[in-house]
């Protein structure tokens, strides 16, 4: 299995970026899927996360109205559109699969995680 993550990059404040996590060697609409970040010197945290169908999303409250997390079953992937990006945005951003329908919240008891991509905002 395998995650592989793409899209981060420098930016300045208010910008956008558009991440993208495509996978492989999974049965991709098998797997719930997330977003997950790590600022230097903190831990990795929940960004989002989205079920089999796209239907079923959420979000950490300090991204809630500025990321969209979207999926394509039929190619394997998984976006994140980040919007208005802050300073504090700023991290290592992980995908990550999770078998099932059994919805994780928050949690990290993921599978499979991807690579990360950085991302860096300027103020």
């Amino acid at each position: 299995v395998q995650l592989q993550a793409s899209g981060g990059g420098v930016v300045q404040a208010g910008g956008s970026l558009r991440l993208s996590c495509a996978a492989s060697g999974v049965t991709f609409s098998n797997y719930i899927m997330g977003w997950f970040r790590q600022a230097p010197g903190k831990e990795r945290e929940f960004v989002a996360v989205i079920g089999l169908n796209g239907v079923r999303i959420d979000y950490v409250d300090s991204v809630k109205g500025r990321f969209t997390i979207s999926r394509d079953n039929a190619k394997s992937t998984i976006f994140l559109q980040m919007n208005s990006l802050k300073p504090e945005d700023t991290a290592v951003y992980f995908c990550a699969a999770r078998y099932g329908r059994s919805w994780p919240g928050d949690s990290s008891n993921y599978s499979y995680w991807g690579q990360g991509t950085l991302v860096t905002v300027s103020s």
